[in-house]
């Protein structure tokens, strides 16, 4: 009897641990959950297309191409995480652009950290996020090294839901939807007296780094669900060549992807342009007009 009791109030133990544990972890969100949250992400996403099409459609009139749906850039070959995901791409004579959108609700404001926001919850709950602005940095600079430097690349966050009030020591570039139409008209007006970016020639050469496929959206989600352990092998150079070439998958892939823009851009009917900066390892291109190229080397 002594023994039964025993095993009885163990059991007892083990089964309000398991549920306290699951309280304190967090259990698997129900599928009822993920959905609903699905959904009002989607009705973001749609929000955001709308107002950029109306938007651009008004300052472009048809010159304009604006992606539907999800992009994969492949913006860091040869590490960990290759991939980055672009919501929401806008190409347009007066530049490029790349909206990091955010369906978040309550107020937000700056952090005293960098890269970080702080939203407050109607309930009053307090947490910090990473920022737009720091989320689209790495695809800016990628974009920014491989497309001529004519056509200038800007990104900014775009915060989808009614229920998000915007702090107005917050910077610039993070907008709700109603501060979209003014934020593009001051960067069409500060692009005035340049030379327009064609549409067409740009939208072509970006897609030459993204893939907006169903199979490459689930294999980046795939790739960020899966933790880096153990770790994934990588090259072993001396501390002097890793220095000197850094690592060789990243450059190859880059040298790659930068002869397929050139190819694109001297193809065309336009000035010529061409890739200089890859050379004896180096990893950033950088595209200079023909004239510029000859001067280097005369």
């Amino acid at each position: 009897m002594f023994f039964e009791i025993v095993v009885a109030v163990g059991a007892y133990c083990v089964y309000h641990g398991c549920k306290r544990s699951r309280k304190r972890y967090g259990a698997s969100p129900s599928p009822h959950l993920v959905r609903r949250s699905e959904a009002i992400g989607a009705a973001g996403e749609a929000a955001a297309q709308t107002q950029l099409r109306k938007t651009l459609s008004g300052l472009c009139g048809n010159d304009f191409y604006l992606h539907d749906g999800l992009l994969v850039l492949e913006h860091a070959p040869g590490t960990d995480f290759p991939t980055a995901e672009i919501d929401r791409l806008a190409v347009t004579p007066f530049g490029i652009f790349i909206f990091e959108t955010k369906n978040w609700s309550g107020y937000i404001a700056p952090s005293v950290n960098v890269g970080k926001l702080v939203r407050t919850a109607q309930s009053g709950l307090t947490d910090e996020r990473r920022s737009p602005i720091e989320q689209n940095r790495s695809k800016l600079r990628f974009l920014r090294g491989q497309l001529p430097p004519i056509w200038p690349v800007h990104g900014a966050g775009l915060f989808t839901s009614a229920e998000a009030v915007l702090d107005p020591h917050l910077p610039a570039d993070l907008l709700g939807l109603g501060d979209l139409p003014h934020w593009l008209r001051t960067q069409r007006d500060a692009f005035k007296g340049a030379k327009p970016v064609h549409v067409e020639l740009a939208r072509n050469a970006i897609l030459l780094f993204a893939d907006g496929s169903p199979a490459a959206l689930e294999k980046h989600k795939t790739r960020l669900l899966t933790p880096l352990w153990p770790p994934y092998p990588r090259h072993k150079l001396s501390s002097h060549a890793s220095t000197r070439l850094g690592n060789p998958v990243r450059i190859i892939t880059k040298v790659r992807q930068n002869q397929a823009v050139k190819r694109l851009l001297t193809t065309h009917n336009s000035t010529p342009l061409c890739l200089t900066g890859i050379e004896r390892g180096g990893e950033k291109g950088v595209f200079r007009s023909k004239t510029q190229r000859d001067a280097r080397y005369d």
